[in-house]
């Protein structure tokens, strides 16, 4: 048996492993972590006030540089949609910003915002069903959107005001 040849693929193999693992893990290190998150205790601490406010799932803690804010907490819901907890350096939550299903940001609706919308949409096409309910973007005269599939199947996009008085009411052609 040759064991010059057997030592030398040992070192070889070793080193090879060793440089991937430094490789890979440089990689991660400088990718994971942003000068600005929260990480340890500290994120536990901060992310358990955040999901007393928003059931879910941590995703990041971050330091916020708005002034009169000290954390942005991201939260996954059970239903998968993502919810931005803002506290204040006492972990009171300041605000809640639900992310869209196109990535914007806006308010969180209240059960009964969330109720009086569905409630209004579906009334203006005449009945049918919700598929989605959402805080209108800024700059608009609409405070809320909704999506209504009607008794026929036919889906609708509704804009209503704060008072939940139908703006417009937009057949889907899609």
């Amino acid at each position: 048996m040759n064991t010059g040849k057997l030592r030398s693929k040992r070192v070889i193999i070793a080193g090879v492993a060793v440089a991937a693992a430094l490789g890979a893990g440089g990689t991660v290190l400088a990718t994971a972590a942003s000068a600005d998150e929260v990480a340890g205790g500290d994120r536990d601490r901060i992310g358990n006030a955040a999901t007393q406010a928003v059931p879910g799932t941590v995703v990041e803690v971050e330091e916020s540089d708005d002034q009169g804010e000290a954390y942005e907490v991201e939260v996954r819901k059970a239903d998968g949609a993502e919810v931005t907890v803002i506290l204040d350096k006492d972990l009171k939550v300041l605000s809640q910003e639900a992310e869209g299903p196109d990535g914007a940001d806006g308010p969180v609706l209240t059960a009964e915002q969330r109720t009086s919308a569905e409630t209004a949409a579906r009334d203006a096409v005449g009945g049918g069903t919700v598929l989605d309910v959402e805080a209108a973007g800024v700059g608009g005269t609409a405070a809320y959107e909704a999506e209504v599939s009607d008794a026929a199947g036919k889906e609708w996009d509704v804009e209503l005001d704060a008072a939940f008085k139908v703006l417009t009411k937009t057949a889907d052609d899609d």
